[in-house]
């Protein structure tokens, strides 16, 4: 999507002066500073913004997603917003039934609804399109590179409403829009925490400020794994049971802020190969500062889950003290979820294998001798 609006562009021109004026003439760190520069950028780029015929005309996707889309008439009505990541063939519109027409969507003309439209035009029968234009649908597309009639383009100009064409055929355009619909439209937040990928699972690791949850990040980049996210980490929830992480927003993307040290750059700093744009979350680790009173997990049979959009991802609590090697317990988490996906579950056959030796009498042979009586 490109464009933004002329006041978001001049809060980030602030943002980036205010930023400038903290490196350069503040020689001690000040966390006002650092707090109030990261909840600008973010509240900023996170502002709402409608999705339009426009947007979507200006998607730039890869040639595997690529609508190729351009726009034949109706280019006053491009502003108007798509609602619903749907789309509709209207058909039964075409030949006048209007009992639950779906109108908030797009709507997809194929080879089938063409040819109805050219034998309304013969017909010289255009009620049926006038009140499918009264119902100010977003757009109409025509697959195949498909052309309307002339009367249908002089309707679409009178009632503002965009007029499309892909050469696309309607059943690939169908699935690329309703893929790319899912990811627009997904449900979204944005979580404090840090997203890294370690042995190929999307690890995201929270926790309060100040427990070292950028330095852990940081040792699993030196270590070979890559950053995704540092600080805040916006999730999408596809297709209704993946969640997919990512930067807020380009201009902090693969940042990190160490305390005692600032602002570093990771993909600069250890280079391309370090980073990632995005990353399915596979598991959660919380970081907490060591409970002497809390019981912690000390065999792994309970699994733990955190709910995060609706969805239940595995998660864990690893305490923090001094001396604990956090970055090689993340490594091990890491590689233990991945034997969990492939059925291994080590935690399940050491306590089988207890049972088991508990039942065949080894362990009473272990424990006690041939003169105690039980």
């Amino acid at each position: 999507m490109q464009g933004r609006a002329p006041e978001i562009r001049s809060d980030l021109h602030a943002v980036g002066s205010f930023a400038l004026r903290f490196s350069g003439g503040a020689r001690h760190r000040d966390a006002f500073y650092i707090e109030h520069l990261s909840a600008s950028v973010y509240s900023i780029i996170m502002a709402e913004k409608k999705f339009t015929v426009l947007d979507m005309l200006e998607l730039d996707l890869p040639g595997y997603d690529a609508l190729q889309l351009k726009c034949i008439a109706g280019r006053r009505g491009l502003p108007r917003a798509i609602t619903v990541p749907d789309i509709n063939r209207p058909g039964l519109a075409l030949s006048g039934f209007y009992d639950n027409f779906a109108c908030d969507r797009v709507q997809l003309f194929g080879r089938g609804e063409t040819a109805y439209l050219a034998k309304l035009h013969e017909n010289n029968q255009f009620e049926n399109i006038r009140t499918i234009f009264n119902y100010k649908i977003p757009c109409c597309i025509f697959s195949y590179e498909l052309e309307p009639g002339a009367e249908f383009i002089r309707l679409a100009e009178e009632m503002c409403c965009p007029i499309l064409q892909t050469p696309l055929a309607t059943m690939d355009f169908s699935a690329r829009i309703i893929r790319i619909f899912s990811n627009i439209f997904a449900p979204q937040k944005s979580m404090h925490g840090v997203l890294v990928e370690v042995y190929g699972i999307g690890i995201l690791i929270t926790g309060q400020s100040g427990v070292g949850k950028s330095e852990t990040a940081l040792e699993l980049v030196e270590r070979g794994h890559r950053l995704v996210a540092d600080d805040v980490v916006a999730v999408r929830c596809v297709n209704g049971n993946s969640l997919i992480g990512r930067g807020e927003n380009e201009v902090v993307n693969h940042h990190m802020e160490i305390r005692g040290l600032g602002i570093i750059n990771i993909s600069q700093l250890y280079g391309v190969g370090a980073v990632l744009e995005q990353k399915e979350i596979n598991f959660v680790i919380r970081l907490e500062e060591w409970n002497s009173e809390k019981a912690y997990d000390r065999i792994g049979l309970t699994q733990q889950f955190e709910t995060i959009l609706g969805v239940n991802i595995p998660a864990t609590d690893i305490p923090v003290r001094p001396g604990r090697n956090l970055p090689i317990i993340i490594e091990a988490a890491a590689m233990n979820e991945r034997l969990k996906k492939m059925g291994c579950h080590s935690a399940w056959e050491f306590n089988q294998n207890v049972l088991k030796w508990i039942e065949n009498g080894k362990a009473r042979e272990a424990y006690y001798g041939s003169d105690d009586l039980y």
